[in-house]
């Protein structure tokens, strides 16, 4: 069996990440070594830390990216994007152009027999009103109608302005640690998701850039992937086993 391979949040482009293009880089040297291996790869949100489509225009760069989705879905590999709350409008580019397959809401899928509930996260088990009612507003079609009526030049800028502000404004930049089980929202979402499907193995997600590899119950298992601005880190599923690693430039990876 080929493996699967599970990572999230890249947020490339970021401007409160300063070394860009290699943080890129790394990434598309990571799918390029895992290319002839892998069965499948997910991608569980925020790749971009702004992306939006315009009718005729996309964000400017993320060629060597996007190049690599294109050369994986070209050799057969399959490639799922999911939207997370920086890269929400997404619509077909991504599909026509780099052959990905696109995912807006949770999916659940059968992957070499076991049952997997893969998310980015964004607003599970987040009682946060404000948030609620940002990520209302920007999956709002008339209000992304509105948007679309600014000028590229503006409306990305301001796109990327906001996603700096929203990272910077949190202490040093970077996410809350991981709460506890009985706190975390992800994991308070996941256990009373379990009540009513019982059925699920792996329950992944993106969104928090913390590592988490937790066994709730003696069926249903929960990670969280961390990111790729510090921690590289990605999950591989080989049919029997599910494990967590991290990419280090030099060295051999499953």
């Amino acid at each position: 069996m080929k493996p699967i391979y599970f990572l999230s949040d890249a947020h490339l482009g970021s401007w409160a990440i300063p070394h860009q293009r290699m943080q890129e880089r790394r990434l598309v040297r990571f799918l390029d070594s895992i290319k002839t291996k892998a069965a499948a790869v997910y991608l569980l949100g925020d790749m971009f830390d702004f992306w939006y489509e315009y009718k005729y225009v996309v964000p400017r760069g993320y060629t060597r990216f996007l190049g690599k989705l294109s050369e994986l879905t070209d050799m057969g590999v399959e490639v799922h994007f999911f939207t997370g709350n920086h890269d929400i409008w997404a619509y077909d580019y991504l599909e026509h152009e780099c052959g990905v397959i696109l995912h807006k809401q949770p999916q659940t899928v059968e992957l070499y027999g076991k049952i997997f509930y893969l998310a980015h996260g964004d607003g599970l088990g987040d009682t946060n009103k404000k948030f609620k009612f940002i990520k209302w507003l920007f999956h709002n079609r008339l209000c992304q109608c509105g948007f679309s009526a600014f000028h590229p030049r503006w409306g990305v800028w301001f796109g990327q302005a906001w996603a700096k502000h929203s990272r910077l404004k949190r202490p040093g930049g970077e996410e809350p640690a991981y709460m506890g089980e009985d706190r975390e929202p992800l994991i308070l979402y996941t256990k009373h998701y379990i009540q009513y499907h019982s059925n699920v193995d792996y329950f992944i997600y993106g969104h928090r850039h913390i590592e988490v590899d937790l066994q709730l119950t003696k069926k249903a298992r929960v990670v969280i992937l961390g990111d790729w601005i510090s921690h590289f880190s990605y999950v591989v599923y080989d049919g029997e086993h599910l494990f967590m690693s991290q990419y280090i430039e030099g060295e051999s990876h499953p």
